[in-house]
């Protein structure tokens, strides 16, 4: 990401020194002018290519995997917290961590990353502990 800043950067710092040469050499209205114009939108749709669609790309597929998330699925928090799913609603997902079963509810945009279904095989649900 880094990387593509940096070419971004580069690539409107040539523009604006191609502009302001064309311009200072030329009149206002010549081809030259309208060639300045081209390049600073042909620059402007490079920077937009670079930038705006991965970051689209990124913040759908983070979506699509909050709204995957079910009852039984390890997840973990954008704090570092893992834990097992035992509670899903629209806006807010129930855990629990560790042996102790404390449960922990956080917004849906704190998961950072869904393990999926039985990866936590260590841990039995509530229900089975209660029977027992």
């Amino acid at each position: 990401m880094k990387l593509r800043k940096t070419i971004a950067g580069a690539f409107v710092l040539l523009g604006a020194v191609i502009t302001m040469s064309g311009c200072a050499e030329s009149g206002v209205g010549s081809s030259a002018s309208m060639f300045s114009m081209l390049w600073i939108v042909g620059l402007l749709g490079i920077m937009y290519a670079v930038m705006v669609i991965p970051e689209n790309k990124r913040k759908k597929k983070a979506q699509q995997m909050r709204d995957s998330i079910e009852v039984g699925d390890k997840i973990t928090t954008i704090g570092g917290m893992i834990g097992k799913v035992v509670h899903v609603t629209e806006d807010t997902i129930t855990f629990e961590t560790g042996e102790d079963r404390v449960r922990i509810e956080v917004t849906k945009w704190a998961v950072s990353v869904n393990e999926g279904r039985g990866a936590d095989k260590e841990t039995v649900s509530s229900d089975e502990t209660l029977s027992q």
